[in-house]
Order: C-alpha cells, then structure tokens, then sequence
C-alpha cells in the first residue's frame, strides 16, 4: 500500500510540475472549459512572477542608490512618493483594459478584443502625453514642494524630470500586460517584464558607477537605465501584439479611434483609479498617524508593510487570475462557473494566507530583524505582523473577491466598500484607539486588523447578492 501511495504522491507531483512549466512557457487552453483548478495555476503562476519582477526593479534600483548616500536615497523615495498618482492612473486603466478584454475575449469575440486592445492603448498615449506636458518643466519644484532641501535638489532634479516626465512609460507597461492578462496571455505578460527587469539589472550599475564607456550619472543613471529597460518592454510588447500571439492579433484595420468602446474602458477605469487613490490615501494617512509616535514606530511599520507586500504576491497572483476568469466566464454567459472559479482561488489563497499567518506569528521578530537591528523597531515591526496576520483567513476571501468585482467591470462596488472600511472605519477608529484609548502604534495596527476582517466580511456578502453576474461591459 505504502509503495501505491508513493507511486501516486509521485505521479501528482510530476502533474502539478507539468502545469507549473506550462504556465510559465505559455498555454493555449481555453479557460471557460478546461477544469477550474487548472485554470487559475496556469493564470496565477505567471502572475506572481510578473509581479515579482516589477518589485526587483524598485529593489535593484535602491540597492545602487543607496551606496550614493542620504540625499540620493531620499531623492527616489520623495519622486516614488510623486509618482502614486501615476500608479493609480495605470492600475485603474489596467482595470477597465483587462475588464473589457476579457470579457470579449469569453465572447469568442477576438475582432472586438483586438478593437479594445487598441483603445486601451490610444488612451494610454494620450496620459503620455499630458503626464509628460506636465512633469517634464515642473518636475523639480514638484520635489522642492515634498519639502526635498537645497541638498537633495542638487542631486536629484534630473533624475525626478526623468522619472515623473517619463512615467507614462511605467503606465503603458502597466496597461498592454493589462490586455495580454485580459486574453489569458499572463506568461506573455511576465516574460515582457523579466526582459524589462534584466535590462534595467545591468544597465543600474553602469550609468550609475559609470562602469567601462557609460557615463557616471549618480542617481540619475537609476532614472535613465529603468527607463530604457521599460521602454524595450513596451517595444517588445507591440511587437507580440502585431506579431499576434495566438489569442490576440491586431491588424491595420483595427488601427482606428472608436469612441464607444473608449467611453467603455474609462468608465470602468474611472472608479479603478478612485478606488486605488482612496486605499493609497489611506495608507498614507496611517503612515503619518503612526509617524508620531516616533521614528521607530514608523520604521518598524514601514518594514512590516515591506514583508507584508512581498509575502502576499501569491495572494495577488490568485485574485488576478480570479479577474481574468470571471471576465471570460461572464463573457462565455457561464456566471455559475465566474462564481465557482472566485470561490476556489479563494479557498486557495485561505490555505495560503492561513500558513503564512502561522510563519508571522512564530517567526515576526526575526523577519523583521533581517531589516533592522534595533530591538524598538524590531518589537513594532512584529507586532504589527502578529496582528495584522490574526484576519488573514478571513481577508483571503475579501482580497480575491475585491479583484473579482473588478474583473467582472464592477469597480464601483469596490471603491465604496474601499471608502467605507478605509476612511469612514479605519482612519478613526486607528486615532481613537492609538490616542484615545492610548495604545500607540499598536492600536493603530489593531485598528487595520478590524478594517481587514469587516472589508471582507461585507464583500463576502455582497458577492453572495449575485448583481455582479449583470454588470453590461
């Protein structure tokens, strides 16, 4: 018996390895019919690395930087600062794109997923265009108004003309993954941004440290080299779309402006960005709430947020993959199977989010000692991920259900229950806690811990109501 169940255990392995190859090299499966489990692994799996690799390049750039100094340093942290209302722009686009795309795409419809491709493109050139209009000549005193001194200014105008100016690039990249993602091409997606990532990894120390012919620009030469390295993505992605990959092709004739199918995309794109702009504004609202209390209470929740992030990519991975399939689903007039596949990418993402909670609640002083020696921050920074970590098998189904509204082109709904748990629940209820009840710091995470748990409880039940299966893309 023992030698059947190692035969079997084996065999699944090598199956679960099989779909984990195909995800990453690329498949052609149609998703509203192969089985559901297999759907959301070959979505996921080339999701999580995408994401990944869009971490490493502010990663790898902060690594050069920081050998700079202090004014270096802080120069990209104001200008990333700056540049969150770029992101807000992109991913709300990105939401509309993928919503569109992916529904057409389960229509069978590939003329009016290549029309809808090229429409989301159109509108991200001209944000290009006005982004750059705006930010190229008013870069620098966009930087002195982040309260950036004489020092930083000197350093580090150029490289802020550069990546504000050019941050049309980061929301293009942003948006045509969008549509390969919208088609069920998340490998082609991924592939585009470790080519991006690799060329940015060796160009950074070259413009930086001006190895061998390149010029030593400093911190500037962060700007130039991400910039070239996403600007190859973007040429290398509209080459894929007018190469065609099988599930997309776009051809001369679609290379026309329509503006039904524009009006479309903004409306769904316009809550995208308003819901992205309220839980960033949130955040940023926590972090000066917690600012207060001290700079080891600040840095002990900025590193704490930093492993949260990197540790959920799995998390994002699954709801991206539950977007894409309630499109396609929806687009197919299967709801039943839109719902299902919500309900298992969930599941997973419990199983997944429940092990990691038990990882932050034994192992929290040491993750965050990888960052900070300093027994205050340290202590902060594990507080923070043993209660926070508390609603992770609640919030597994919140977070996944959040990105299937928006898959299925509802991004009002999330964008209220954004406003109503973040701002009207979230910001008071941390200020009482943290100075009325005087917990500090503390009563502040607590205060996320309940957001968390009511974010999810409300789109767990408001999912359940069913309105999302009629929402008209």
């Amino acid at each position: 018996m023992s030698s059947i169940a190692q035969t079997s255990q084996q065999s699944r392995t090598a199956t679960f390895l099989s779909l984990v190859k195909e995800a990453i090299f690329g498949s052609r499966q149609d998703f509203t019919a192969i089985s559901i489990n297999r759907a959301i692994i070959l979505l996921a799996v080339p999701m999580v690395l995408e994401m990944a690799m869009e971490a490493l390049f502010g990663i790898v750039d902060i690594f050069w930087v920081a050998h700079l100094g202090a004014d270096a340093t802080a120069t990209v942290g104001m200008t990333e600062g700056m540049l969150v209302m770029v992101m807000a722009v992109a991913i709300g686009l990105s939401m509309g794109t993928t919503a569109v795309v992916a529904r057409r795409t389960g229509e069978r419809d590939k003329e009016g997923a290549a029309v809808s491709a090229v429409q989301a493109i159109m509108l991200g050139v001209a944000c290009m265009v006005v982004i750059f209009s705006i930010c190229f000549p008013f870069a620098p005193r966009f930087l002195a108004l982040m309260g950036a001194s004489q020092g930083i200014l000197q350093v580090g105008s150029t490289y802020t003309r550069i990546m504000l100016s050019g941050s049309g690039i980061i929301l293009m990249l942003f948006l045509i993954n969008a549509i390969f993602r919208g088609v069920g091409d998340a490998a082609v997606a991924m592939r585009v941004l470790w080519l991006a990532n690799f060329i940015n990894l060796c160009l950074d120390p070259c413009f930086i440290m001006g190895l061998g012919p390149f010029p030593k620009l400093g911190v500037t030469g962060a700007a130039v080299s991400t910039s070239i390295g996403r600007s190859v993505g973007i040429l290398f992605q509209l080459y894929l779309l007018w190469k065609g990959t099988g599930r997309l092709e776009i051809h001369r004739r679609h290379l026309r402006v329509n503006f039904a199918v524009m009006r479309n995309i903004l409306r769904i794109a316009g809550n995208g960005v308003l819901q992205f702009s309220i839980a960033t504004a949130s955040w940023l609202a926590m972090v000066r709430l917690i600012s207060s209390f001290g700079s080891a209470a600040t840095a002990g929740y900025t590193v704490g947020i930093r492993i949260v992030v990197f540790s959920i990519l799995p998390s994002w991975g699954l709801g991206g993959a539950a977007a894409t399939l309630v499109g396609q689903n929806l687009g197919a007039k299967q709801p039943d199977r839109a719902e299902t596949s919500v309900w298992r990418a969930a599941f997973f993402n419990m199983v997944y989010l429940g092990l990691l909670s038990v990882v932050f609640l034994v192992f929290a002083p040491k993750l965050v000692g990888i960052f900070s020696h300093d027994p205050a921050v340290v202590g902060y920074g594990s507080s923070f991920l043993r209660i926070v970590c508390l609603c992770y098998v609640l919030y597994a189904y919140g977070m996944v259900i959040v990105q299937a509204f928006n898959g299925a082109g509802d991004t009002r709904t999330p964008t209220i229950i954004n406003l109503f748990c973040f701002w009207i629940v979230q910001l008071p209820l941390a200020f009482w806690l943290s100075r009325g009840v005087h917990m500090g710091p503390r009563g502040a995470f607590f205060a996320s811990l309940t957001t968390q748990v009511l974010l999810a409880l409300i789109a767990i039940y408001v999912f359940r109501q069913g309105w999302w299966k009629r929402k008209v893309v």
